[in-house]
C-alpha cells in the first residue's frame, strides 16, 4: 500500500505561484522560490519568537501585516512582500533599530556581512530623524572567544535561544526592560567552557557578538570562502575555510542537516593555525650522503629515484599512513603497497576519552577520534597502532629491513635513526622531521586545505572538500605523487584503484 502523500497548499507570493507542504511558513515558502524576506530573530535551527518585526508582509484580506516567520502558508493565499504597507512598516522598524545603533561600520568586524547594514541599504530611510542622544552600553567580555558590543544589539535573542535550546546550557539572558534591555551573562564566567558557544557569534546578525580570535584581523569582503570538512575530529562537520593572503583566518560551519545542521564545536573551530605553518617541505629531496646531506630535485628526478629505490630493494614492504590524509591518498598508498607485493599498513591518530554532543542536535558531537579519516583508513584494512596521543606503535617498523613507505605521519617521536635498517625508505610529508633523516627520497605533499579530496566520517559518510590555499613550492597532492610513483614502477593499478574517491 502506497504511503499517503503529504498535504500541500498552493499560494501566490509576489505574483509567483508556489506549492509547499502544509505547515510551511510564508517565510520558508518564499525562500523556496528565491524570495528573501528580511529577518533577525528567525533562524531555521531555533524557535521563532516573532519579536523583531522585520519580516512583516502583506496577506491580502488580512486585517494587518503578518509576521512571515510564524504565519503558515494557506491554500489560495496571496502574499505581497514588496507592497507599500509592508515596505513602510519595515522602514519604520529599521529606523527604530538605528535610533540607538552606533554608526561604527568602518571598525565593526561584522561590516560586509551585517544584516542591519544590508537591510538599511536595501529598504531603510536615507536619513535618520532621531535627535536624541544614543543609548550607550559599551563592550562586555562574555568569556571564551566571545565579546559583546551592547550598543549594536538588536535584541533578536538568537544567542539566548541557542544557549537554551541547542547547547541547553542557559548562560545568557535578557535583563532590564524597554530600551534598556540587554543581553547579559549569569555570574562572572559567562560562556567560558561551554563547548559550542562560538556558534552565537555565527548567528548574531549585526556584530553585537564577535570573535576575539578574529577581532580586527580581516574585513569580510577580503575573505575567500571555500567549502570544506573540519579536520579536527571524525564528526566531519561541513565548514567554510575563510582565507586571505593564502592564510586561513577562521573556520565557519556550513549547513548540512545530516551531519552538523548549522553548527560546529569550539574545539574544531579553534584549531586551524597548523594550516598556516611556514616550515614546509617545498621541493623533492634526494639523499646524497650517508646522513642528512640532501639535494633538491625536480619531480621527474625524484620519482625516478624513488622508483629505483623501491624497485631495486629486496624484502617485504611495510607502510605508515595517516588519518589526516584523504581517501584518495590512502587508496593510492594501498595500491602502491599491493603493487610492491603487499604488506602491512598501519596508522596513528590522536584520540580522547568521551564525546561532547550538542544536546539540541545529538547527531553532532566532538568525537573521541581527533582525526578526520580513521574510518577511511580502516575501510582499506589499515590498522591503528600507538597510544591516544598518536605516539609509539612503530617500533617494529623502525628496524624494518625491507621496503618502508611513510605517508603523512610526522614521526615526531621516531628519532633520526627511524628506517636506518630499511633496504629502501621513502617519506612523503608536509613538514620537515627528524624521522625522515634516513629516507633516500623525501617527497613534499599538500595538506587537505591545499588539495581536492574526501574524508570518511564516523558514520561512514564520504564528504568532499576543495582546495582553499595555494600549495607551497613544489608540493603536490599525495594521491597524485603515489600514482606517478606506481606508474614509474611499471606496475598495474590493481583492484584498489577503482575505490579511489568512492
Amino acid at each position: 500500500m502506497d504511503a499517503p502523500k503529504p498535504q500541500a497548499v498552493t499560494l501566490t507570493i509576489d505574483e509567483r505561484e508556489v506549492t509547499v507542504p502544509k505547515g510551511t511558513t510564508i517565510l520558508r515558502a518564499a525562500e523556496s522560490i528565491g524570495i528573501e524576506i528580511p529577518r533577525y530573530c528567525y533562524h531555521p535551527g531555533l524557535s521563532s519568537p516573532a519579536q523583531c518585526r522585520i519580516c512583516l508582509v502583506e496577506v491580502v484580506g488580512a486585517p494587518k501585516l503578518a509576521a512571515s516567520c510564524v504565519t503558515e502558508a494557506m491554500e489560495g493565499q496571496q502574499v505581497r512582500t514588496q507592497s507599500e504597507p509592508a515596505l513602510e512598516m519595515r522602514r519604520g522598524v529599521l529606523e527604530f533599530y538605528l535610533a540607538n545603533h552606533p554608526l561604527d561600520c568602518p571598525i565593526c568586524d561584522q561590516s560586509g556581512e551585517c544584516k542591519l547594514q544590508d537591510y538599511v541599504h536595501a529598504e531603510g530611510r536615507e536619513h535618520g530623524r532621531s535627535r536624541e542622544p544614543k543609548r550607550v552600553f559599551g563592550r562586555d567580555d562574555f568569556g571564551g572567544d566571545v565579546l559583546f558590543y551592547g550598543d549594536r544589539c538588536v535584541m533578536c535573542t538568537r544567542c539566548v535561544r541557542f544557549m537554551n535550546e541547542m547547547a541547553q546550557d542557559p548562560r545568557l539572558a535578557v535583563v532590564e526592560r524597554g530600551n534598556r534591555s540587554i543581553i547579559d551573562t549569569f555570574f562572572d564566567e559567562g560562556v567560558e567552557g561551554s563547548p559550542y558557544s562560538g556558534n552565537i557569534v555565527d548567528i548574531c546578525p549585526v556584530g553585537a557578538l564577535v570573535s576575539k580570535d578574529f577581532l580586527h584581523k580581516a574585513r569580510a569582503w577580503d575573505l575567500e570562502h571555500t567549502p570544506s570538512v573540519c579536520p579536527n575530529c571524525s564528526q566531519g562537520c561541513n565548514i567554510e575555510i575563510h582565507t586571505r593572503d593564502n592564510l586561513v583566518q577562521r573556520l565557519k560551519p556550513r549547513d548540512n542537516p545530516e551531519v552538523n545542521q548549522y553548527w560546529m564545536c569550539d574545539y574544531g573551530r579553534a584549531r586551524y593555525e597548523w594550516l598556516n605553518r611556514g616550515d614546509r617541505i617545498e621541493a623533492p629531496l634526494i639523499r646524497t650522503g650517508e646522513r642528512d646531506a640532501r639535494a633538491a630535485a625536480s619531480w621527474e628526478e625524484a620519482i625516478r629515484a624513488a622508483a629505483a629505490e623501491l624497485g631495486g630493494a629486496e624484502g617485504p614492504v611495510r607502510a605508515v599512513a595517516s588519518a589526516f590524509v584523504s581517501n584518495e591518498a590512502l587508496v593510492a598508498l594501498a595500491t602502491l603497497v599491493e603493487a610492491l607485493g603487499g604488506g602491512e599498513i598501519v596508522f596513528r591518530s590522536p584520540r580522547t576519552v568521551g564525546e561532547i554532543p550538542l544536546p539540541g542536535f545529538e547527531k553532532l558531537a566532538r568525537r573521541e577520534d581527533l582525526a578526520p579519516n580513521r574510518e577511511g583508513a580502516e575501510a582499506l584494512g589499515m590498522k591503528r597502532v600507538g597510544t591516544n596521543d598518536a605516539t609509539g606503535g612503530l617500533e617494529s617498523l623502525a628496524a624494518h629491513a625491507g621496503k618502508l613507505v611513510v605517508l603523512g605521519d610526522e614521526l615526531e617521536d621516531a628519532g633520526p635513526e627511524f628506517g636506518a635498517e630499511a633496504a629502501a625508505y621513502l617519506y612523503l610529508g608536509s613538514y620537515p622531521t627528524e624521522g625522515a633523516g634516513r629516507a633516500k627520497v623525501v617527497l613534499p605533499i599538500t595538506t587537505f586545505a591545499e588539495e581536492e579530496g574526501s574524508f570518511t566520517n564516523h558514520a561512514r559518510i564520504v564528504q568532499r572538500y576543495e582546495p582553499a590555499l595555494q600549495a607551497p613550492g613544489m608540493a603536490r597532492p599525495a594521491a597524485t605523487v603515489l600514482e606517478a610513483l606506481r606508474a614509474a614502477l611499471g606496475t598495474p593499478a590493481g583492484a584498489l584503484a577503482g575505490r579511489r574517491g568512492s
